[in-house]
């Protein structure tokens, strides 16, 4: 992912929901949304076919995770894939706090992430560029390819617009399909300096990224109830914004009931 808004704790139905959009190459192989195969069967996700991770999803248990790549052209990369850090989570049976616990000892072995995993109990932070560890307090917060709620503009945003949603108490969507949709780029002043050339930085300052090579493959909500059952829902973009088609897969309490791909 690249950019994901978060709702913790501060709905009466939903104890987590997650917006986001994943960036990535176009020609980067990915399987759409789905129940992995055993023995991960527990893990519904995308599944990045190069590398063998995720980015985004959930399992039956109603656990929830979600990495973004931390953006620094000056850094180390290489490592174990970032991918794996979501796999690895949804499909153990660690708490949240338990496994951003355990993970912080070899976080420094990963190109920069950051990482949010989820429970009934915590929605724990871990990241490696810079170090750092903490549990969420309930409310929105945000990232990008920067630190956890850094004042990015289109986090800003995502995070204002799941802000009305949550005000406005209506459960439909389609405001939230929207932000992830909105292709509008920061002024030059608002802009994050992340190392990348200024041209680059103003096309990655929207939230939905449409291009021939990179851009948005996916944009992604998760909903998980108070007892853990909800959904994830995905919709799928080709080179320049085509729509590919979605899926939404309800969770039951640990039991899954799949949805239809459209």
């Amino acid at each position: 992912m690249c950019l994901v808004a978060i709702a913790w704790k501060a709905h009466p139905h939903w104890r987590l929901l997650m917006a986001g959009n994943r960036d990535e190459f176009h020609a980067r192989p990915t399987a759409a949304l789905a129940r992995w195969p055993a023995p991960q069967d527990q893990l519904i996700a995308g599944r990045d076919l190069r590398s063998g991770g995720s980015w985004m999803g959930v399992n039956l248990r109603g656990q929830a995770a979600v990495v973004t790549n931390v953006r620094d052209p000056t850094a180390a990369t290489g490592g174990p894939s970032r991918g794996e850090l979501i796999a690895g989570y949804l499909a153990g049976r660690q708490s949240a706090t338990d496994y951003a616990d355990h993970l912080a000892s070899r976080a420094s072995a990963f190109a920069p992430f950051n990482l949010l995993v989820a429970d009934a109990q915590s929605c724990s932070y871990l990241g490696n560029h810079p170090q750092a560890r903490r549990d969420l307090m309930p409310g929105v917060h945000g990232m990008s390819n920067g630190a956890l709620d850094a004042p990015w503009p289109k986090t800003r945003r995502l995070m204002g617009v799941l802000e009305d949603w949550l005000a406005a108490g209506n459960d439909g969507l389609e405001p939230l399909w929207t932000a992830l949709a909105d292709e509008q780029q920061a002024a030059d002043a608002a802009l994050p300096a992340t190392g990348v050339p200024l041209e680059l930085e103003r096309r990655l300052s929207s939230a939905f990224i449409r291009g021939t090579d990179y851009g948005t493959r996916a944009s992604t909500i998760v909903a998980i109830s108070q007892d853990g059952g909800g959904f994830i829902h995905e919709r799928r973009f080709g080179p320049e914004g085509v729509f590919l088609g979605e899926t939404r897969v309800e969770i039951g309490v640990e039991t899954g009931k799949e949805g239809a791909d459209s």
